[in-house]
């Protein structure tokens, strides 16, 4: 039997104003699935910001967002239909500064994409965090890996982190391209498992979460051990598996 990883660290603020938060980033299926399980898994990883992709984009969207929210204990923080699906929501550990949605420039003949951007303070550390949906198209893909890199910097916060669904693996352009220029949390700090999808026979690493150098990675992945979760719980909920990281902002 394998070995459970040892459980992440809880979140908290430091003496000295510097914070260790819980980061989640899963593409939810725009709620087609089980919600109550997905609640469940979200509830159990006791997340400070939640970076959610395919949020839903049509008839009472807010509600549906702010419905989730409640039951994984959390707010909506940006995000939704007005950031062409992406979605952050957060803690009240959160002090907000600002959130804006970004539409990423139009394709003909393939989807709206978008980010949701918010700049955020834990304690006496500040930090920008962008939820992304990357296109299914290579070239598109490698184009808004730039813009993401390009947004990260304009949220001018001393850190940032980034996440979401990247349809490619890390031996892909775009994600190599982020990889670059940010730490690839789940390699940097390997914790519980790496594939990403399908749910149900995860053979492939497509989610991930960044941050800016200068965040601590205290370690990352798919959670093997959640409280009160069923292996069961994590097939019904979405197609995909959460990624939940720790990090330490320092101030």
């Amino acid at each position: 039997m394998d070995q459970l990883p040892p459980p992440l660290p809880a979140s908290r603020t430091e003496p000295d104003g510097s914070a260790v938060i819980r980061v989640l980033s899963y593409n939810i299926r725009s709620l087609r699935d089980d919600e109550d399980a997905l609640a469940r898994v979200i509830r159990a990883c006791a997340p400070d910001l939640v970076c959610i992709q395919e949020a839903p984009l049509f008839f009472r969207w807010r509600k549906h967002a702010a419905r989730l929210a409640a039951k994984s204990g959390l707010v909506v923080l940006g995000g939704g239909a007005t950031a062409a699906g992406p979605l952050l929501l957060c803690s009240l550990r959160a002090f907000v500064e600002r959130t804006e949605d970004v539409l990423l420039p139009r394709t003909p003949g393939l989807h709206r994409r978008g980010f949701a951007t918010a700049v955020v303070r834990f304690g006496a550390a500040r930090t920008g965090v962008l939820s992304a949906h990357l296109s299914l198209q290579r070239e598109e893909r490698r184009a808004q890996a730039e813009l993401l890199l390009d947004r990260l910097a304009a949220l001018d916060a001393p850190y940032a982190v980034a996440a979401g669904d990247l349809n490619e693996t890390p031996d892909g352009p775009a994600f190599a391209r982020l990889a670059t220029e940010l730490q690839d949390c789940r390699a940097t700090a390997p914790w519980g498992a790496g594939p990403t999808f399908p749910a149900a026979a995860a053979d492939r690493r497509i989610d991930a979460v960044f941050a800016t150098r200068g965040v601590q990675v205290l370690g990352c992945g798919v959670p093997l051990d959640l409280p009160g979760v069923r292996p069961a719980d994590l097939r019904a909920a979405t197609d995909h598996l959460p990624v939940l990281a720790a990090l330490r902002l320092p101030v």
